[in-house]
């Protein structure tokens, strides 16, 4: 006899709907069993995590990696002259350029000497806790694509972002907060908006839930005028039952089973996520540390404090986003670079460094992962006949990472003396997720999730090692 609930697509769809739908009960016993409080099934047994946390910054635009951390000597002198170099970015295809000479002087900071731009002299003072990467690559120079495959590991979208990932991997440390936050630039969303944090196939509890750091940090969370939390335990409780007999009736049901799971989580949230979110119960001293009330970090600075104070609480993965929805709100610097990076660096610089030293004083740094960058880097050349803007380039650019079992003070991989291509060490974005992966205790080429008839896998089905040299 044909199981109906293969009607409504439910055998089939993932190994765990397959063991806990299939034949005798002792198997979805022990596998409930396995799963964690939020429905996680770890696809393996996790190795020792050096990272409990990961809070992403993400650049978005692309910032110039010639104007920040990578010194390019080579290029002094050289400007508005026409070399041969290969690009690819918003102009197409060239096979010449016009050169941009970087428009800040750099220093060497720290025990590591490093060279750094002055758009960055707080993060330079923290160069010892940080490992760079400067030979990055990615698939795409289009921001969209480029957005995708940073956050989900592939170009096309569908697929689950990075924290979606770990969440599945690992679940919560915090029932009631989510595990995977995200907070966005007041001056809009980034392109393609929220495939950046979307589950994809996966079960949508995974998915990210968006926070503000100033005024109502969590929309909708309140009850309606009238409604007190008896009422509302009560009412959830027999949507809760009408919810169960359904499920009863038609079998597993991923979309329905997480909204249940959101609507406990959205319970549980209005007691603790006020007093997570209340940043004005911090010191003075460290609000000031952060740039909270400076006009140009205020908005940054909040971002990052709240960061540490929900890594502090739980929360898995956080991603806070430098840049708009409007090209001038972005690092992308396609026309007055200078106008463009004082801009963001001035707005982030501090935030940065302040959250770096503050987990460090803390004793969170070893726990937390930083992770830097944006979806590629920008050209030494132009991109038009006149002025100072950079074309995008996914060939070879800068990202960094710090804290979280991470070699700090180090440099890893080159791009070629004009900064135009990665040359030595090349590493591909899946390297870089699959670095974040094993530092939070995960075999990356062993994390998985049944879907569309493949072992899908946030480093791509052909897998991806972790950067060795970054690895403390």
């Amino acid at each position: 006899m044909i199981d109906p609930r293969l009607n409504h697509g439910v055998l089939g769809r993932t190994r765990r709907d397959f063991l806990c739908h299939s034949g005798a009960g002792f198997v979805s016993a022990a596998l409930a069993a396995m799963m964690q409080r939020d429905g996680a099934l770890p696809a393996l047994a996790p190795r020792v995590a050096k990272a409990k946390a990961v809070i992403f910054l993400y650049m978005y635009g692309g910032p110039s990696h010639i104007d920040t951390f990578d010194y390019k000597p080579a290029l002094n002198g050289m400007n508005d002259k026409t070399v041969k170099v290969k690009t690819f970015g918003r102009g197409g295809h060239k096979n010449e350029g016009r050169i941009v000479e970087p428009r800040w002087n750099f220093k060497q900071y720290g025990e590591c000497s490093k060279w750094v731009s002055d758009l960055f002299p707080n993060v330079g003072s923290c160069v010892d806790d940080i490992a760079f990467l400067h030979s990055m690559t990615a698939d795409s120079p289009i921001h969209g694509s480029a957005m995708l495959q940073m956050n989900t590991g592939r170009i096309l979208s569908g697929g689950p972002c990075i924290g979606s990932w770990v969440n599945y991997g690992l679940g919560s440390l915090n029932e009631n907060l989510p595990g995977f936050v995200v907070m966005l630039d007041p001056r809009g969303g980034p392109i393609s908006g929220a495939k950046n944090w979307s589950s994809g196939y996966m079960p949508a509890r995974y998915q990210a839930t968006v926070v503000r750091a100033q005024g109502t940090p969590i929309l909708d969370l309140d009850n309606p005028k009238g409604v007190d939390r008896p009422m509302e335990r009560r009412m959830l409780d027999v949507l809760q039952e009408y919810n169960q007999e359904h499920l009863g009736r038609v079998g597993g049901h991923d979309a329905l089973a997480s909204r249940m799971s959101s609507y406990e989580l959205a319970y549980r949230m209005q007691a603790t996520a006020p007093e997570a979110v209340d940043l004005e119960s911090e010191p003075e001293e460290t609000k000031e540390l952060y740039g909270v009330g400076d006009a140009r970090t205020d908005v940054f600075g909040r971002q990052c404090l709240l960061a540490r104070r929900l890594v502090e609480r739980g929360v898995r993965m956080i991603q806070i986003y430098s840049g708009g929805n409007h090209i001038e709100s972005t690092w992308d610097a396609h026309n007055d670079l200078v106008k463009n990076h004082t801009l963001h660096a001035e707005e982030t610089d501090r935030p940065i460094a302040g959250l770096i030293k503050d987990l460090k004083r803390r004793g969170m740094l070893d726990e937390t992962l930083i992770v830097w960058g944006g979806e590629f880097g920008r050209q030494p050349t132009a991109e038009y006949a006149k002025g100072t803007g950079r074309d995008h380039n996914s060939y070879g650019f800068t990202m960094w990472m710090a804290g979280g079992g991470v070699r700090g003070g180090v440099s890893v991989g080159e791009t070629d003396e004009l900064g135009s291509a990665a040359v030595g060490n090349r590493y591909h974005v899946k390297h870089l997720h699959a670095t974040t992966l094993h530092l939070l205790g995960l075999d990356p080429n062993g994390l998985s999730y049944f879907y569309g008839g493949l072992d899908q896998r946030l480093v791509g089905v052909e897998g991806a090692q972790p950067i060795s040299e970054v690895l403390a």
